[in-house]
């Protein structure tokens, strides 16, 4: 079968090649954002791309539990990679706004306690910390269950993050839509409530 196929290629294929791929695709982002590559507003287009991309690596690292549960398909080597690449592309487009775009620190926070979808991806962000800080084998000993319960932030941080991508694009485009739609499938998944319902 091609699930076993891709189970087998999976056991061989490390995930350290996630973060050079996400690292090389960042870097090349800014370059075109340096050399005209990336439209008349570089930095308005670089800020979304980074912070697109975060979105979509955090939908992938959700998808991972769903697929090994209903399709048997086994990525989960695959899933630190996934958010510690996402959280690198979420600082970076932290970083352009705040060093970039805003310059300065009392914008900065005047952006978050008035516009709300600054609020509500800040509040993102602050979630995806310390789930990137205890993304490692140290911290996974030493807290136990308890670090399965943090690392629950995730889906409330992907959802908030979906949400400030809706409210920041101008007009009706499908895309931020369709990853708000994936989360909430997933949250619903992830609490078997699309299971209970197929039953009921």
């Amino acid at each position: 079968m091609i699930i076993d196929r891709i189970n087998r290629a999976a056991r061989k294929i490390p995930a350290w090649p996630v973060y050079i791929v996400g690292s090389l695709w960042a870097g090349w982002l800014f370059w075109l954002g340096l050399t005209g590559g990336l439209g008349p507003e570089p930095i308005n287009t670089l800020e979304r791309e980074y912070g697109s991309t975060a979105l979509q690596l955090l939908v992938a690292g959700l998808c991972i539990t769903p697929l090994r549960r209903y399709a048997g398909l086994n990525l989960i080597k695959y899933r630190r990679a996934l958010g510690v690449t996402a959280f690198f592309f979420v600082l970076a487009h932290l970083t352009i706004w705040i060093v970039l775009d805003v310059q300065s620190l009392s914008r900065v926070w005047e952006d978050i306690l008035k516009r709300p979808y600054v609020t509500i991806g800040m509040a993102s962000f602050v979630l995806l910390v310390p789930l990137a800080i205890t993304s490692n084998n140290i911290s996974v000993r030493r807290m136990g269950a308890q670090w399965r319960s943090l690392h629950k932030l995730t889906y409330p941080a992907v959802l908030m993050g979906s949400v400030h991508f809706i409210w920041l694009v101008k007009g009706w485009p499908i895309e931020p839509f369709v990853y708000f739609g994936a989360i909430v499938v997933l949250f619903a998944v992830r609490l078997d409530v699309i299971q209970r319902m197929s039953r009921g």
